[in-house]
This record gives C-alpha cells, sequence and structure tokens, in this order.
C-alpha cells in the first residue's frame, strides 16, 4: 500500500499473514494473524505472502517435528481468506499505483557517455563536477543533504539521484552537455573565453572549449587577436581538427572565404 501511494510501479497490490498453530496430542487449532505471545507459545510461524492471483512468498518456522498435508492445506486455506480480507481495504483505498512518484521518493537516472569525456565531467581536481552538483542543486556544498549525487563509472555509467526530478533533469543535461562530441567540420558559435597572443580560447558549451590559432581568426593577417575581439564575444567558428594533445582546433578564416 505504501508503495503503491509512494507511486512505485509494482503490478498488484500484495498483502501477507502471518499463521500460528497450536498442538495437543492428536488435536491442533489453526491460528490467524498471530501476534508475539502466540508466536511464542505456539508450535508454528508461518508467513504467506501474495497478490490475489496467488502466493508471492512463504515462511516457517516450526518447533515440532512436522506438520501433515492437512494442516498445510488448511493453514493455506484461512491464509488466502485472510489475505483477501487485507487486499479489500487495501483496495478501497488504493487500488493502482499513482501515476506521479511521491516527490520524497528517492529518483534515479542512469545513462551512458564517452568513458573519455568522464575526465572533463570531473574536470580539474573535481572542479567541474563540483561546478555541476552545487548550480544544479542551489546548494553551498557537495555535503549538503539536499545536493545532487552523482556516480561516474569507469565505462561512461552515469547515475544521478536525488529526491527531485527537476534537479535530477537539470544535472543529466549539463553533464550530456559537457560529454557531447564535437563534429568536425561543424559551425559553432562560440564565446570567447581567454585571449592570448597566439589566438583565442573560444567554449562551444559549458565544458568543451578550443582553441582559434591567429592564423585562423581573418582572411586577413592579425598581430592583436585582442584588437578584434574580447572576453565575452561571440564567434562563429568551424571545427577543423584536434592537436596532437587531443586538443580543439577552430577556424573563422574558413568561414569568411
Amino acid at each position: 500500500m505504501a508503495l503503491m501511494a509512494a507511486g512505485v510501479p509494482i503490478k498488484k497490490p500484495v498483502a501477507g499473514i502471518a499463521m500460528g498453530l497450536i498442538t495437543h496430542e492428536d488435536d491442533y487449532t489453526i491460528l490467524t494473524d498471530i501476534q508475539g505471545m502466540e508466536d511464542h507459545l505456539g508450535d508454528m510461524d508461518f508467513k504467506v505472502a501474495g497478490t490475489r492471483d496467488g502466493i508471492t512468498a512463504l515462511q516457517m518456522d516450526i518447533k515440532i517435528d512436522g506438520i501433515n498435508r492437512e494442516i498445510l492445506k488448511e493453514a493455506l486455506a484461512q491464509a488466502k481468506k485472510a489475505r483477501f480480507e487485507i487486499l479489500d481495504v487495501i483496495e478501497k483505498q488504493i487500488d493502482k499505483p499513482r501515476e506521479d512518484v511521491s516527490k520524497y521518493a528517492p529518483k534515479t537516472e542512469v545513462f551512458m557517455i564517452n568513458p573519455d569525456k568522464i575526465k572533463d565531467v570531473i574536470g580539474r581536481g573535481g572542479e567541474m563536477i563540483t561546478k555541476i552538483i552545487l548550480e544544479c542543486s542551489n546548494v553551498n556544498t557537495v555535503n549538503d543533504i539536499n545536493a545532487v549525487k552523482v556516480d561516474l563509472e569507469d565505462d561512461g555509467r552515469v547515475i544521478i539521484y536525488h529526491t527531485d526530478r527537476d534537479v535530477i533533469n537539470r544535472t543529466a543535461d549539463r553533464i550530456k552537455d559537457i560529454a557531447r562530441e564535437v563534429e568536425i567540420g561543424k559551425t559553432y558559435t562560440c564565446k570567447v573565453v581567454s585571449i592570448q597572443d597566439f589566438g583565442i580560447f573560444v567554449e562551444l558549451w559549458p565544458g568543451c572549449e578550443g582553441l582559434i590559432h591567429v592564423s585562423q581568426l581573418d582572411t586577413k593577417r592579425v598581430d592583436k587577436p585582442s584588437d578584434l575581439f574580447k572576453v565575452g564575444d561571440e564567434v562563429i567558428a568551424i571545427a577543423t581538427g584536434y592537436d596532437k594533445k587531443g586538443k580543439l582546433n577552430l577556424s573563422r578564416k574558413d568561414l569568411l572565404k
């Protein structure tokens, strides 16, 4: 009942009952819904759980040498009757899982990224993943009880945990952005993040940066990149490839020809 109320998608309502047994010589009595004293003094503790369609779990403890088939059949029949009575009560309150999971229930999202991108998601000294957690959770420390939890596996599996689906979605979007693959030959609208004498560094999206070398800034000779650009400017450039260190190179010049 609690699972359905929380929105957990179980197939059908489930109920359980604890059956007991008192024996004396050849006589016996089967008890339904036993309590602690009856369990302690009785000869059997027989738990039966299931749906209206059948039994899903059984567990039995007995203090005597064994029970015969008739006792077992009778205990199962009484347990079924009791189980159905409990299900009647449950189904009057809630007969199927709620469509929306409770806002207090933990939620997860699992997806795969290129394993080579894990280092980019983590960032230098954990800087990038820390930034993602703080900004997406709107907290001041990753140890905050409300901070989103992110597991990054070596095979590229990403697992995100939080009670708020919006927080999970924001976190997933940020990670997927960083893990996106740059398409060589494709044109991107970039933002200037750093200006050097040898060129400008641009950001294609958060966590993805590349270099437009001074020789690729314009069709004309450029002596000082700072004469043409300032930090924060938007630049349209085409991705041309990677250098020996795996750094992305772009060209603005190729689009001006």
